[in-house]
C-alpha cells in the first residue's frame, strides 16, 4: 500500500524535475543497465549522422523480434542516445531495439531524411542475426517526427525501394503521436523541411496505404495540441481500416505529446501502459493478426 502511495508522489515530483531540466536526461538517468547489451556507433551509410546503436535483451530468446526506432524533433534536432530509455524499455521486454540518427534539415529535407531512414532499416534486416534478432521479426516505430517516418517506410514502397529491399520485410509498424496528414504546415520550422507552399501529396503517410500495408499499432494522447491526435492517428486507423488492414488504436488521457514517448521510461511507466501495447502488439504477430480495434483510456 505504501509503494502504491509513494507512486502518485514520486510521478509528480519528476515531472516537476522534467520540466526544470533537460527531460531525456533525466529519464535516462533512471535507467538502468541490467537489462541489455549495447552495440553503440555502427555505421549503416557514408554520412556521420548515419549512425545506430543495438540494444539486445539479456538472456534473449532465440530470433527475438526487431524494432528500428525513429525519434521526433520535427526533423531538425534529436539524437539515439537521448532515446536510450526506449532501448532499454523494448529490451525489457525480450525485443532487439535498435535507434537510429537520421540527417536533418537544413542538412537535408524530408526525401534525404527518409533515405537514410530506409538505409537503416535495410542494414537493420541484413545485419540483425548478428545481434540475436530475427529479420522476419522486423518492426518500425517512431514518436512524433520519428512516427512519420516509420509510417512512410511501411506505406510508400519506394523508399526501401531505394534502400534495396521492400516494405514486405516490415511485419507491423508503430507510431506514437505521428503527424500522418498535416498539409497545409502551419509549423514555421517544419515548412521548409517540406518545401512549404509547394509541398507534394505524395509526402503525406495517409496517402500511401493499400491494401498491403503492413498491421498498425497507433496511439496517441487525447490532449495533444503538437499534433491533432483525431485528423492524424484517427483518420490514419480510419484509412487503414477502409483498406481492409489489421490496426490498433489507442488513446490515453494522462499524457501529452511529449510524455506519450515518455512513459516508455521506467520513471512514468504508470503514466499510462504504452510499453505493454507495444510489447502486446509486436508479440501478437507471432501468433496471429491484431484484431481491428478501438480503445481509450
Amino acid at each position: 500500500m505504501i509503494k502504491l502511495a509513494l507512486k502518485p508522489v514520486f510521478s509528480a515530483w519528476l515531472m516537476t524535475l522534467l520540466m526544470a531540466c533537460s527531460p531525456l536526461k533525466v529519464l535516462n538517468a533512471f535507467n538502468p543497465g541490467d537489462t541489455f547489451n549495447r552495440t553503440s556507433d555502427l555505421a549503416y551509410g557514408p554520412d556521420p549522422r548515419n549512425k545506430l546503436d543495438i540494444y539486445t535483451p539479456k538472456d534473449a530468446a532465440p530470433d527475438a523480434p526487431v524494432v528500428v526506432f525513429f525519434y521526433g524533433g520535427s526533423w531538425i534536432s534529436g539524437s539515439r542516445g537521448d532515446y536510450a530509455f526506449v532501448g532499454e524499455a523494448l529490451a525489457s521486454r525480450g525485443i532487439v531495439a535498435v535507434l537510429a540518427d537520421y540527417r536533418l534539415y537544413p542538412q537535408v529535407h524530408y526525401q534525404e531524411l527518409l533515405r537514410d531512414s530506409a538505409q537503416a532499416v535495410g542494414w537493420t534486416h541484413a545485419h540483425i542475426r548478428q545481434f540475436g534478432g530475427d529479420p522476419a521479426k522486423l518492426y518500425v516505430m517512431g514518436h512524433s517526427a520519428g512516427a512519420y517516418n516509420a509510417a512512410m517506410l511501411a506505406l510508400d514502397p519506394q523508399w526501401l525501394a531505394a534502400a534495396g529491399t521492400t516494405p514486405s520485410i516490415i511485419k507491423g509498424w508503430i507510431g506514437l503521436a505521428g503527424p500522418y496528414d498535416f498539409l497545409p504546415i502551419e509549423d514555421p520550422e517544419v515548412m521548409p523541411v517540406f518545401y512549404f507552399p509547394n509541398s507534394p501529396p505524395d509526402s503525406q503517410p495517409i496517402n500511401h496505404v493499400s491494401a498491403a500495408s503492413p498491421p498498425a499499432l497507433l496511439i496517441a494522447s487525447v490532449e495533444d495540441t503538437e499534433v491533432n491526435p483525431q485528423r492524424n492517428t484517427g483518420g490514419m486507423a480510419s484509412r487503414l481500416r477502409a483498406q481492409g488492414v489489421s490496426v490498433r488504436e489507442v488513446y490515453f488521457s494522462r499524457t501529452s505529446h511529449r510524455t506519450l514517448v515518455g512513459a516508455l521510461a521506467r520513471p512514468l511507466r504508470s503514466l499510462a501502459p504504452v510499453l505493454e501495447e507495444v510489447a502486446a502488439f509486436i508479440h501478437a504477430q507471432d501468433q496471429a493478426q491484431v484484431s481491428s480495434v478501438s480503445v481509450s483510456h
